[in-house]
């Protein structure tokens, strides 16, 4: 059952499977060739901490800040974390140059104001940091936060959504947002953050292998397969890789 907080800030990660896995592993591959176990990295939106916790074997100085606060404290509660703060992303409670990597997971399309959210990570990344960033692909064929239908949320995966013109999509899904590859390197214009790879990606399907078997395998292989080819286009969420600049 989707939680009070969906429709406004999404659901964070309640368990660790192999979608996260991927996630972990790319997210690794990314991380500045300097980075090791002195170095400091924040997670942007950490929900209940699960990033935080897997990070911590790569460095004791894995942070995560969360602007729900029940959920900043249930991650603390679950898994004994004191690196867990509650504040907004517009506004980081951090030092200029205070990181070596700042991971943003599917968190900038449920901020107020997503331009100033990258401008205060690029503020808070050390020069030759990187920012390691999912979010939504406005050309994947489902819309996964649901959308408002007479005044009332429906939670679920409702298909074609995305693909209505702005005047309609953004009445049925006015609490998230969506980007085409143009528009999120738009919102890039001016700051101090150089884009070292940007593709898409799909899912794990993790809900489907449960229910399908053998046939969500399949799927989840093929899918994988496609991002390395132009229907990647059609990905669930953007993986971009920036650098911040001197």
């Amino acid at each position: 059952m989707p939680s009070d907080l969906a429709a406004e800030r999404g659901e964070p990660s309640y368990v660790w499977r192999a979608g996260q896995d991927r996630r972990l592993a790319l997210i690794r591959a990314a991380l500045p060739a300097d980075f090791g176990p002195r170095s400091r990295i924040l997670d942007d939106g950490s929900g209940l901490g699960l990033y935080v916790h897997k990070l911590l074997a790569d460095t004791p100085y894995s942070h995560g800040l969360e602007y729900e606060r029940e959920r900043a404290a249930e991650g603390a509660r679950k898994l004994g974390l004191e690196l867990l703060v509650n504040a907004a992303g517009e506004r980081l409670p951090y030092a200029d140059s205070s990181f070596d990597a700042v991971l943003s997971n599917e968190v900038i399309e449920h901020v107020q104001d997503d331009r100033a959210a990258l401008t205060e990570i690029a503020r808070v990344l050390r020069p030759g940091g990187r920012l390691l960033l999912f979010c939504p692909n406005r050309w994947y064929p489902v819309e996964q936060h649901g959308v408002y239908w007479r005044g009332n949320y429906v939670f679920g995966n409702i298909p074609l959504v995305n693909y209505l013109p702005n005047s309609l999509r953004d009445r049925l899904a006015p609490h998230v947002r969506v980007y085409t590859g143009h528009g999120l390197r738009r919102l890039f214009a001016g700051l101090p953050l150089r884009i070292v790879s940007h593709t898409r990606i799909f899912g794990a399907y993790d809900n489907l292998i449960h229910r399908f078997g053998r046939f969500g395998r399949l799927l989840r292989t093929a899918l994988h397969t496609a991002e390395s080819t132009p229907l990647n286009v059609l990905g669930l969420s953007h993986w971009l890789v920036a650098e911040k600049t001197a």
